[in-house]
């Protein structure tokens, strides 16, 4: 297959884009593990898919590195939306956007009808349990113990289409991610596995945090983690709601808002990085 593609990323989140608008996609869960290995491929966190919907101005598919494909994605959203404002499929102010966690309304900040950075209305933060996942039968999970490797640690699981397991700890850039992110992941706890973000609390209105992703490992961002974050740290006690707190990522700045109805706002930006050609049948050979 000979495809045409689109590189962008959010706050360092990378992702290969591919407009089924003009072109079918085959395969997009061996095509994304082609693909997204950063020595033989074209490099990223994983592939999305630009389709059309009936319900919507179009529909986002996102595969994970490994394949698997993720319900929801924050920062390969904001993507999205900047592609079709800036490809004329949706020139407008405000556009809608299906996924496999319902369909999303992004607002679009512009200059001289330029994309300048796109905030999304991410619906409302979910905290039961069953509807998580996750194998527990209380009301919630808002700073439970969970054993890992030995060590204790205090956990808020939360869902923002996909599942979160926030932690906060004093130090973000020691914790060894290789190793102990997988272990959250793959903890029975959650049997969907769990995106996991460790989180420094710098004051009520900045926090920092690192994310293992599930089926992709430690990325720069991650857009419904920082949603997850925020909502944790607001039940936590250390942020409040209705005040935009910044999350400060490896690979830029998100800001996500927690609001009296439970609806979670994430602003950020949304970079195209180039357009370009692959040959498949080359690139696995």
């Amino acid at each position: 297959m000979i495809l045409n593609f689109t590189k962008m990323h959010g706050a360092g989140n990378d992702y290969i884009y591919f407009n089924c608008f003009e072109q079918p996609i085959e395969g997009p869960n061996s095509l994304s593990i082609l693909l997204s290995d950063r020595h033989k491929g074209i490099g990223g966190d994983g592939i999305v898919l630009i389709c059309p919907s009936e319900t919507a101005d179009a529909e986002m598919r996102m595969f994970n590195i490994d394949g698997s494909e993720g319900a929801m994605c924050g920062n390969a959203i904001r993507c999205v939306a900047k592609f079709i404002y800036d490809n004329g499929i949706a020139h407008k102010d405000v556009v809608t956007i299906e996924t496999k966690s319902g369909i999303k309304t992004i607002a679009i900040n512009n200059k001289n009808d330029r994309f300048l950075s796109a905030g999304v209305n991410m619906g409302k933060a979910v905290l039961t349990p069953s509807k998580i996942p996750m194998k527990w039968d209380g009301e919630s999970f808002i700073a439970k113990p969970v054993m890992i490797n030995g060590v204790e640690y205090l956990c808020t699981a939360v869902s923002m289409g996909n599942p979160h397991c926030v932690t906060f700890v004093d130090n973000v850039d020691s914790i060894e991610l290789e190793k102990i992110g997988p272990l959250f992941e793959n903890n029975p706890l959650f049997p969907d596995r769990v995106n996991t973000e460790f989180i420094k609390i710098i004051d009520d209105e900045n926090i920092q945090m690192r994310v293992w992703e599930r089926g992709s490992g430690e990325t720069m961002a991650c857009g419904t983690g920082s949603c997850a974050a925020v909502v944790a740290a607001v039940l936590n006690g250390f942020c409040k709601r209705n005040t935009p707190v910044k999350v400060h990522l490896r690979g830029g700045i998100l800001t996500v808002t927690y609001r009296d109805d439970d609806v979670v706002i994430m602003e950020g930006p949304a970079v195209k990085v180039f357009d370009g050609i692959v040959d498949t049948e080359f690139e696995n050979q």
